[in-house]
């Protein structure tokens, strides 16, 4: 893995793109399908907080988020990261490190407590039952809400060797299915509607590569003010 080469002062908006974006680039360099998967979930979450009524400036630090929240998968093993069949228990366990791994790379890196609490949180469930803290209800941070449904939305539309994508239509319902156990009802409810409201609204065939010259893989997909 490649580490950051620091060019901006700590603490500015601009240190915090320029860091996200290397380790981002970082995670393409180690698997192109997370890097996609990242890559797409930052844009997903960016739009459904944007749709949500968040400013966007604030959108976009939680799109960070979504860009790096898979980044502790870079330490894992690839027998594990890639493996076609079902994990064992302790295999599990190691795939659960990687929200708090992530989190320890970002702290190091001064990034702002938002990104550092969407990305520790996003494998959190609404019932308790998540990970790695077993936060439950709005215990759990509102950017973590988000990026877990954007999360589990493009794992299920995406098609793998091992599996096949989910419909928009399939999926929405899956994720109806989890309002009020795995996620926030009320950002369910946002993302539903979002999604009957933009029926252009899936990326996977779209992925794009990593953007040399801007760094900003959601702009295009950015809603106005």
């Amino acid at each position: 893995m490649i580490l950051p080469t620091l060019e901006a002062t700590p603490g500015t908006r601009r240190h915090t793109r320029r860091v996200i974006y290397e380790l981002a680039e970082s995670i393409r360099e180690r698997d192109q399908v997370t890097y996609d998967h990242c890559r797409r979930v930052a844009i997903y979450v960016n739009r459904l907080a944007r749709f949500m009524g968040w400013p966007r400036a604030a959108a976009r630090e939680l799109a960070l988020a979504g860009l790096v929240h898979d980044l502790g998968k870079t330490w894992v093993h690839n027998e594990v990261l890639l493996k076609p069949a079902a994990l064992s228990q302790s295999e599990r366990e190691m795939i659960e490190k990687h929200p708090v791994t992530a989190a320890q790379l970002l702290w190091a890196f001064d990034m702002p407590d938002t990104i550092l609490d969407a990305v520790l949180c996003h494998h959190e469930r609404w019932d308790g039952r998540g990970y790695p803290k077993g936060l439950s209800g709005e215990a759990i941070p509102l950017g973590a809400r988000l990026l877990s449904v954007a999360d589990v939305f493009d794992v299920i539309t995406t098609p793998r060797p091992y599996k096949a994508a989910m419909s928009v239509e399939a999926a929405r319902e899956r994720i109806r299915e989890g309002a009020g156990t795995a996620f926030d009802t009320g950002v369910v409810e946002a993302f539903t509607q979002m999604l009957d409201e933009q029926p252009a609204f899936l990326l996977w065939a779209q992925a794009r590569a990593f953007d040399e010259a801007t760094h900003d893989p959601w702009a295009a997909h950015d809603s106005g003010e």
